[in-house]
């Protein structure tokens, strides 16, 4: 079986985490890969159309949505929501990932388009997604949590 094609969403304060996901498909001791279909270079736009053009393009070469959930997702409408919507709409299995690292369904801070749609909810943890991407089937409807 071929790696999860992989779009991650997050919010700009949170690309540390994203980048640090980039260094554990790097890193030979830790055992998590996927294909990563983010963008691989900064858009250098500032025109909206044209950013949710590319980030359209490349979630549509997914089967996977990873939304980082930070304490500032729930509030990133212009793309993060948008990403989401996108990735509803092409039928991806969607992973929440709790930055917190909570093993729960994060109430707070999850945002309302990924809420009661089937979406997967992780910790933080390398081999929690992995196991993630490799084993969850997108569910109708409702929150789960993945030990």
């Amino acid at each position: 079986m071929g790696l999860p094609r992989t779009f991650v969403g997050f919010s700009s304060k949170d690309i540390h985490y994203y980048h640090l996901m980039q260094a554990w498909k790097k890193n030979e001791n830790i055992d998590f890969n996927f294909t990563d279909c983010q963008l691989t270079s900064e858009v250098n736009s500032s025109v909206e159309s044209y950013i949710k053009k590319r980030c359209r393009e490349r979630i549509n070469m997914s089967g996977y949505y990873v939304m980082l959930i930070g304490e500032d997702t729930r509030r990133k409408h212009k793309y993060v929501k948008w990403e989401a919507e996108v990735a509803i709409e092409k039928k991806c299995t969607i992973i929440g990932v709790n930055l917190n690292k909570s093993k729960e369904f994060d109430s707070v801070r999850t945002p309302d388009v990924i809420r009661n749609i089937g979406a997967l909810f992780v910790p933080y943890n390398p081999a929690l997604i992995k196991s993630a991407l490799e084993n969850y089937e997108m569910k109708d409807s409702g929150n789960y949590i993945f030990l």
